[in-house]
């Protein structure tokens, strides 16, 4: 029997072809591990009176890469792979504000709002900007402006008649 380097270096070019029948185009360096797991297990598993290797190993390749490629359609299927964008806050619509400027200054005046966390309670709820859009206003990182969000939202917070629902939703 030959080692499975040479078995490898033989066997590689049939990997590929398999790859390209079964049209696998996404994660193709996974896929070609799959398949030289496939040709070591057929190795390991040939009988020579059963017939040729090279027939043996293209079946349990191209079966190895058909299982792979059904265990991951189902994958893909049943899971759902969260992208930034879903944890967005949905668009704010042209409605007007619920409450007027001078009323949101008073607001954050009263809470002892900072500088900053007032502008970010204002972009957000008045004018209906993202943290992103409110960063490049303000020309700092939107991990700052975070940090105005998380700050402004714990002190107004604290006042249990405030309804923030209306303010920041």
């Amino acid at each position: 029997m030959e080692s499975f380097e040479e078995l490898q270096t033989t066997f590689t070019p049939m990997i590929h072809h398999i790859m390209r029948k079964l049209s696998i185009y996404k994660n193709r360096d996974e896929f070609f591990q799959v398949g030289l797991i496939a040709l070591w297990q057929a190795h390991q598993r040939f009988n020579p009176a059963k017939g040729s290797f090279s027939a043996f190993a293209y079946a349990y390749i191209r079966g190895s890469l058909m299982q792979e490629l059904t265990k991951e359609t189902k994958d893909t299927e049943h899971y759902f792979y969260a992208t930034d964008e879903v944890f967005e806050p949905f668009e704010a619509t042209n409605t007007p504000p619920l409450y007027e400027e001078d009323t949101i200054l008073a607001l954050c005046q009263n809470h002892k709002l900072t500088e900053n966390q007032t502008k970010w309670v204002l972009y957000y709820s008045h004018h209906g900007l993202k943290n992103k859009e409110i960063a490049a206003i303000e020309n700092v990182s939107v991990s700052t402006v975070k940090g105005w969000r998380v700050g402004a939202l714990e002190k107004l917070r604290k006042d249990p008649l405030l309804c923030l629902s209306e303010l920041i939703d």
